[in-house]
This record gives structure tokens, sequence and C-alpha cells, in this order.
């Protein structure tokens, strides 16, 4: 379970500045309670056994970094004497000391501590019930309905010193116990754990799972950030990993451990250059392990990354938002999916407006919000609670998610770009109507009868076409209702004032407001058959008069001239054709011949 000491006092000699947490900084002593002065420590003067009593003192778990400088250099004035305690003491002024040879302190030998908590109740140390200490008592975090998001827990995740945050449940017993109340909207802030606390009584449960060896930082998501692996679990010590010993499958396998989708971005110095200390294995991953540090790796001969080079890594969101019950995939109720199930998102208490609906409605790229509405439905289902604020932050819909037991108030959105784009074309009286290419668009004869249709695919009843014209000179529009999805504007006689673009929209009243939606453009332009009739005309007259010339030469020349073939020699010389009356048989034929 992840957890965190809480005293019941605010200590009033100790205390650990320019740290990321109440938990963690550099050391300082107050070594005048009139004058109000603070002293730095020097490292000589403090080991393990003070960094315990510190911790308990300040309400934090065991130290588990003791490192000078890591919170900044040392700082004057300067403790000048050395911490002897047991480890056991309440407060560090309570233990012995001794006086210090040491007037002065080295730079980067400032006292500089973190306290870490302890987790258990999970698979591993940093995943399970949440739970603090407070007034000696230990107490799990109640799951308040609503007031958790995956934003929050990363908060719960960094200064438990875990990684990202993962995933976040709850965990529900039958009976109410004494709780502590953890405000998220207060974590997210950066305040620490034990500054955000009240006293209740639950039955519910928060249970956190956080990413145990690796994060990803200073990124824009939970999902996107600087690749950072745990290589010492006991010192805590995190580390940047050079891009040259990471590839496209190692950042698959961190994706996944992070509970997100698939790599989309790998590129160095994306979130940040290269930060000390530096991994000094190659990863060399198949692309189907649960975790980084589950692959097998080999020793680099990298001591140093150049610039630029610190992995930088972008995961999709693994989650998915969809509108469901509605006319079309532009409206209903907001489902949410996450970990492969889908669950509704609640209306209770979402604070939702139409800024924070645009959000889901650019996602789904369906435009902008047009309506937030409640609609109730008796449930058992688990789902959502999105906060308003978190998700207008422009944080992933993923990160601002909480579960929710049931509810029976469901959140409806409709989104402008809600209707199908209507479908636009031409017909004419005349075969001659020409669609060429979509960009030269089409033509009608002048003077034909043409037709322009538009339609839309079944949707919703009802509603209207808008057909719109412009053209150099002029535009107006005319509209007709719609009927069976469609409507068609007639052109009597195709003019030249007819040329131009027209475009089809179609207009519906739904979900009590007006929507729209256009067609593409088509270009029509009127084509003057009279060119053309004056050139057949001509060319049949040319061929008429070579024919009547052609008649009146052959006649002239009686037969002369190949005009017409002459017949008799073929009629005389045609075996088997009998002989013409007045010709002469074959026997005469054949004394002729002697």
């Amino acid at each position: 379970m992840a957890t965190s000491e809480l005293n019941s006092h605010t200590p009033d000699s100790v205390r650990l500045v320019n740290g990321t947490s109440l938990c963690s900084g550099r050391l300082e002593v107050k070594t005048n309670q009139s004058t109000q002065t603070w002293s730095s420590v020097c490292e000589q003067d403090f080991d393990r056994q003070d960094a315990e009593v510190v911790c308990r003192e300040l309400g934090c778990g065991a130290p588990v970094v003791l490192q000078g400088a890591l919170y900044g250099n040392v700082e004057p004035p300067m403790w000048t004497k050395e911490f002897q305690c047991g480890g056991h003491e309440s407060a560090l002024l309570d233990c012995r000391s001794s006086g210090s040879d040491r007037t002065t302190c080295s730079p980067g030998k400032a006292v500089g501590l973190t306290c870490s908590v302890q987790v258990g109740g999970g698979d591993s140390r940093c995943g399970g019930s949440l739970e603090l200490k407070h007034k000696g008592q230990w107490r799990p975090v109640m799951d308040h309905d609503s007031d958790w998001s995956l934003k929050a827990a990363a908060a719960v995740c960094r200064e438990l010193d875990c990684g990202s945050a993962v995933s976040l449940g709850k965990r529900q017993e039958s009976l109410y116990s004494s709780v502590w109340r953890i405000r998220s909207d207060c974590i997210e802030t950066g305040s620490a754990l034990r500054t955000c606390v009240d006293s209740s009584s639950s039955s519910s449960f928060l249970h956190l799972t956080c990413s145990d060896s690796v994060r990803l930082v200073n990124g824009t998501s939970l999902c996107s950030g600087r690749l950072e692996v745990k290589t010492n679990q006991s010192t805590q010590t995190w580390s940047s990993v050079c891009e040259q010993d990471f590839d496209q499958q190692d950042a698959e396998v961190v994706c996944r451990e992070l509970g997100c989708g698939a790599p989309s971005v790998l590129q160095g110095a994306l979130y940040g250059d290269v930060e000390p200390p530096m991994w000094t294995k190659e990863f060399q991953c198949g692309g189907h392990e649960s975790a980084l540090l589950d692959c097998r790796s080999s020793g680099s001969d990298r001591t140093t990354c150049s610039p630029g080079k610190a992995v930088g890594l972008t995961c999709s969101e693994p989650d998915a938002v969809r509108l469901v019950g509605g006319a079309s995939r532009c409206a209903g109720t907001l489902e949410l999916k996450h970990k492969g199930e889908w669950r509704p998102v609640s209306y209770y208490f979402a604070g939702w407006t139409l800024k924070t609906a645009a959000s889901v409605c650019r996602e789904l790229d369906c435009g902008s919000a047009v309506s937030v509405e409640e609609r109730k439905e008796s449930s058992g289902r688990s789902m959502w609670r999105m906060w308003s604020g978190c998700v207008e932050s422009g944080s992933a819909l993923r990160d601002c998610a909480a579960p929710l037991s049931s509810s029976s108030s469901f959140l409806n959105l409709t989104c402008s770009d809600l209707l199908l784009q209507p479908n636009i074309s031409v017909s004419s009286s005349v075969v001659g109507v020409s669609e060429e290419d979509q960009q030269q668009g089409f033509q009608v004869f002048w003077g034909s009868t043409f037709t322009i249709s538009c339609s839309v695919q079944p949707q919703y009843p009802g509603g209207s076409f808008q057909l719109s014209f412009t053209s150099s000179d002029s535009a107006h529009n005319t509209t007709q209702p719609a009927v069976n999805h469609s409507a068609h504007f007639l052109f009597h006689v195709a003019e030249p004032a007819h040329q131009g673009s027209y475009s089809c929209v179609y207009q519906l009243h739904v979900f009590s407001h007006n929507f729209s939606s256009e067609s593409r453009v088509l270009s029509l332009s009127i084509m003057d058959p009279r060119p053309l009739i004056i050139r057949a005309t001509v060319l049949l007259l040319v061929l008429l008069l070579e024919n009547i010339v052609l008649y009146f030469y052959c006649r002239a020349s009686r037969g002369q001239l190949p005009c017409r073939q002459k017949k008799t020699d073929p009629d005389y010389y045609n075996l088997g054709v009998p002989a013409a009356e007045g010709g002469p048989t074959e026997e005469e034929g054949a004394q002729g011949a002697e």
C-alpha cells in the first residue's frame, strides 16, 4: 500500500528546503528560536540514523536518499555540531550532539535528504491501497467518488518516487472505517500529500498502481516525456537512457508497461536533454515483455551521451472516446474506454460547459460543441467522472478520468458536425451534358433543360436543401424541402446566366438545434451549340456539292472516264454466261478465230 507518515504537529526546529515536496530537500536546523535563524548541516556531521529521526519528525516515511548538494549547495550560516542520534528519537534536537571541528563545509556537502514512503498490498511496492500515517495511526485513503483522476495519482506516484501513474481504482469493504480523504485538486497544485488531508469515514478505499522502474518526465501527458529508468531500488536513483541504446521494440515495452498505447514518436531531446546519471546498458527487448527491466541487455560502451540524444518517447493515448445512443456518431452519451472497457461518463457534479465539451468534439473530429445535457437512467454500471477543469487545461481525457461506482446521471453531448455531407449532381435533357474532370466541372448546352439534384444518406427525416449559386457577378439561394432525403432543382432553359458554382446545403432542426452540412462545389458551364450547328451544316453542304459536281461531270464525259465501269469485256469473255441477243454463237466465234 502506498503510504506516507503524518505527524500531529508541525516541526518547528527542522525543515527541508528546495525539494520537490515537504519530504525532500536540503536540511536546515533552527539554531536560534528568538532570531528564527536557520542553518545548513554538513554531510559529515549527519548519518543514516540522524536522517531517520528527521523523516519521522517531518511526518514522512523512512529516508531513501542521503546525499550532499541534491537540493542546492551550503547556505550560511552552518550548523557546527555533529548529530549522534540513536534513530529512535522523535525530534532531531532531542539527539545527543558533540562539537564539530568544522567551521566551513565544502561545496556539494550540504545534507540533501529524501524521505520516502513504503508500498504494500499490491504486486509491488508501487501498487496497492494508498495509506497515510497520522497521529501514529495508519489509515487507508478514501476513494471519494469523482474526486481522483490519473493526473492526481501521478502526483502521488512522484511523491512515492515510483514513476508514472498507470491505473486508478478502488477497493470496496463491507464496513465503514476511519479513513483519510485527500483532496485531489490540492495535490494537483503541487502540494505535498500531508497538506491535503481531511479526516473522514468510508468503506471504499483508493487503489493505485504506479510504474515501478520506468517513468516519462517533462512530457505533455502521462504517456509522453523523457525516459528514465530506476537503476537502484535502495537509493531510488533514476537514470536517463541514450537514444543509441533504445529502439522501437524497447519503446513498445515501455508504453505497455505505462498503460499507454503503441509508441508514436521516438526521438532524442524531445522532452529535455540528458540528465545524469546515465543508463549504461543497451536494451534488447523482443517487444513482448511486460516490463523494460525484463528485457535482455548488454553492456554499452557509452559512458556519456551526446547532447540531444536522451530518449524522448511519445506513446499514443490508449483510450478512446465515443458518443453512443444518439442519432449520429457526433451526438449521444459520452463513453470512455480504459483497459479494454467502455464506461459512460457521469453528468453528476461534472461541471461541464460547452468549453469543456469542445475538447471531446475536437477529439472526435466532430466540430464544435452545441449542447451539454443530462440523461437520467437507472443503471448499476461502473462509470467515469471527468473533471471539467482538468479537460479544459488540455490534459488527455485519460488523465482526467476517475472511476465512479455507479450513477443514474449520464453526460450527453451534441457536436456541430452532426450531419453527413450531402451529394450534388447534374443531369440534362440533351445528351451533350459532359462531366470531365471534377475540377473542370460540368457542361450543358445552351437552351437545354437541366436539373441539379441534392441528396443525402438516410439519417434523419425531414430537413431541407438549399441550392447555393455564385458567379462572377451574382449570387442567390433557392430552398426546397427534402423529400426522401433529396431535392431536385429544375432549369427549363439553360442560359449563360446559369454558369457558375453550385453547392447543396442540407439544413435540419434536431435536438432543439439547427444543423447544416454542405456538399462539394460543382462548377457548371453553359455551352453555345450554334457554332457546332453552323460547322455541321457547312460540312453537309460541301459534301452535297461535291457529289452533284461529280455526277454532272461523269454525265458529261459519257462514260469514257472511270466514272462508270464498262461491262462489255466481262460480258463477252465471262465463261458460262449466255450470249446476249444478237451476239455471236460459240460456233461463229470459232470460225471467226480461223
